[in-house]
């Protein structure tokens, strides 16, 4: 995919807006046990999320095709196709043909691109031909051509890397990682596949976190896939089987005890010392134990008070949950949601939630989820979401929705995926996931 056939960036408008309510609290998260979802996706009293910086063709920075890139996944095939099981199979054979071998020379960390030249880039070709990026290499060749950009770009996009075709320092991070330890992946995923392929249902959501997308899947053809935000590395998305059951469209917050504990109440006792409300900044209200309203400016911060009340924020432009939150059983209060600070749909690592699934374009989403509801159209889903009316929706009929753990497989086209051991479940070292 080359930059011209992106589509148009969306409005930066809103998202300049929140970035800023992000980053004022930016220097007071606390940390969170690893099921409280409820707390989450986009705090608004955590950080704003990590800084990337890739570099863009010529070595210059690029960051509109990055972020359109991250932000807009192609559809492909389906992470739990059937077909995935035989072609998983074929790859174990192959990787274990390299391995056989003596794998692969390790890559110096050098970043080189078209017009580059040296034994550097002959280590570069020798590891994109063993693992078949690079067609026809001949060997002694040093030249970044052409041929070894198209190479990059085909290892790039297979391991979920936005394809610059520059073998910068990520890409060359997840060249490193051996063949042995590949191999042991697609052997550990392939159990993983098998199983989930054969429950996984004609029409279901799935959810792989280690690539941070979301998948809406009807009779094994990809309808929409999305880009998404899962938890972080000490507040991590669990694995689960369920249904989805229920819309919230423009959702009142509910903070949950950890965000109270660890990010309000030090917040409100810092904005206190200046004279100022927590709660009237960000729009928040607090209520006793029998349910009555409080005036924000005569909570005492300091004292035990604050830790006795419930909060919540109505919708709006800064609701954590943005105007939909999709509901599905669990026992980890975790949910999807929109948000209303798309900016780390645009970015490779997207680990900061703290532990429910941010959506990018969950209105697409939701326009498939209820397509046998009746009735229900993208232009009536926009209109609820200028709107900001209150509606909960029920699903006539729920939908299958899978949390999974998928790092490496093959599609039937052929090709091998590889996405970052995110929480280091595949036991091959930290390699696999340092990039």
């Amino acid at each position: 995919m080359t930059k011209s056939t992106q589509p148009k960036p969306r409005s930066t408008v809103r998202r300049a807006r929140v970035l800023g309510f992000v980053t004022l609290f930016a220097l007071f998260a606390g940390p969170a046990s690893s099921n409280e979802g409820s707390a989450d996706a986009w705090n608004p009293f955590g950080p704003g999320g990590i800084t990337t910086g890739t570099v863009g063709r010529g070595g210059a920075v690029d960051r509109e095709y990055v972020k359109q890139w991250e932000a807009n996944p192609p559809k492909g095939f389906a992470t739990l196709s059937p077909a995935n099981v035989e072609a998983t199979k074929s790859a174990i054979k192959r990787y274990q043909g390299i391995v056989n071998q003596g794998g692969w020379k390790p890559v110096p960390d050098v970043q080189m691109q078209t017009g580059s030249s040296g034994p550097q880039v002959g280590l570069l070709r020798e590891r994109l031909a063993l693992s078949g990026d690079l067609k026809d290499n001949v060997p002694g060749d040093e030249n970044f051509d052409f041929a070894a950009e198209k190479a990059v770009k085909r290892f790039q996009a297979s391991n979920g890397l936005t394809p610059t075709g520059i073998a910068d320092k990520r890409t060359i991070a997840a060249l490193n990682v051996t063949a042995a330890a590949r191999l042991k992946q697609l052997q550990q995923n392939l159990t993983r596949i098998s199983s989930l392929a054969r429950t996984a249902g004609k029409r279901y959501v799935v959810v792989n976190v280690p690539a941070a997308q979301i998948e809406a899947v009807e009779g094994d053809r990809v309808v929409s896939r999305h880009s998404g935000v899962v938890g972080k590395i000490d507040r991590q998305t669990p694995l689960l089987s369920s249904t989805i059951y229920e819309l919230n469209f423009n959702p009142v917050w509910r903070l949950p005890p950890t965000v109270i504990t660890k990010d309000l109440i030090p917040k409100g006792r810092e904005m206190q010392r200046s004279g100022k409300s927590v709660l009237t900044k960000f729009g928040i209200d607090a209520f006793d134990g029998n349910g009555k309203k409080l005036d924000p400016e005569k909570i005492n911060w300091n004292s035990g008070q604050p830790m006795s009340l419930s909060y919540s924020q109505q919708p709006g432009k800064d609701n954590p949950l943005g105007f939909l939150k999709i509901n599905f059983h669990n026992a980890h209060s975790v949910y999807m949601h929109d948000t209303p600070s798309d900016n780390l749909f645009g970015r490779n690592f997207r680990a900061a939630s703290s532990g429910c699934i941010r959506v990018q374009a969950i209105e697409q989403l939701a326009n498939w989820l209820l397509a046998d509801q009746g009735g229900w159209t993208i232009e009536k889903i926009e209109d609820l979401k200028k709107s900001r009316e209150r509606l909960d929706l029920k699903l006539k009929r729920p939908v299958t929705l899978h949390f999974v753990y998928i790092t490496a497989w093959a599609t039937e086209d052929g090709v091998v995926q590889f996405r970052r051991d995110l929480y280091n479940k595949d036991g091959v070292g930290p390699t696999a996931s340092a990039y």
